[in-house]
């Protein structure tokens, strides 16, 4: 009796696993409701959209203690400003700089990267996560490379 109930219960739990995908599709093709206010439509070929040269910079081998610092060059292609509300990175050793500024349509900006070796040994894989007013909102940046001790 215990097993039916345990087999009917998974059974559920994929049912409706399942359910919630395919609603997911659902969604992305639908109009998006305004994020800001939860009413009206959002024309989404009007949102800003945030281009980058390149989304990985790898910077090599580097000595321990050593500090690399990268900016990461990014377009507004789209067709209102761009705002970038954060910029996060998975530890301390890792800080992104950027302009709160918004960004027009055809305006070029960067997200400068500094990372400190300082503690660090062997092959490092940072991400800086940007939190922006584009669809999606939320892009990731990679920094990669090698620490080595002397």
């Amino acid at each position: 009796m215990m097993n039916r109930i345990i087999i009917i219960f998974f059974a559920a739990v994929i049912l409706i696993s399942c359910n919630k995908k395919s609603e997911k599709k659902e969604l992305e093709t639908e109009s998006i409701s305004n994020p800001l206010t939860a009413d009206g439509e959002v024309d989404t070929t009007q949102m800003p959209k945030m281009i980058f040269e390149k989304d990985v910079y790898d910077f090599g081998k580097i000595k321990q203690g050593e500090k690399v610092s990268y900016s990461y060059k990014f377009k507004n292609t789209g067709k209102s400003p761009l705002i970038i509300s954060n910029a996060t990175a998975t530890c301390g050793c890792t800080i992104p700089k950027y302009s709160q500024e918004p960004l027009n349509p055809g305006e070029e900006g960067v997200i400068e990267v500094i990372f400190d070796s300082k503690n660090k040994t062997g092959l490092q894989n940072k991400t800086i996560t940007v939190i922006s007013n584009t669809i999606p909102n939320t892009k990731v940046l990679y920094l990669r490379g090698d620490v080595t001790i002397d």
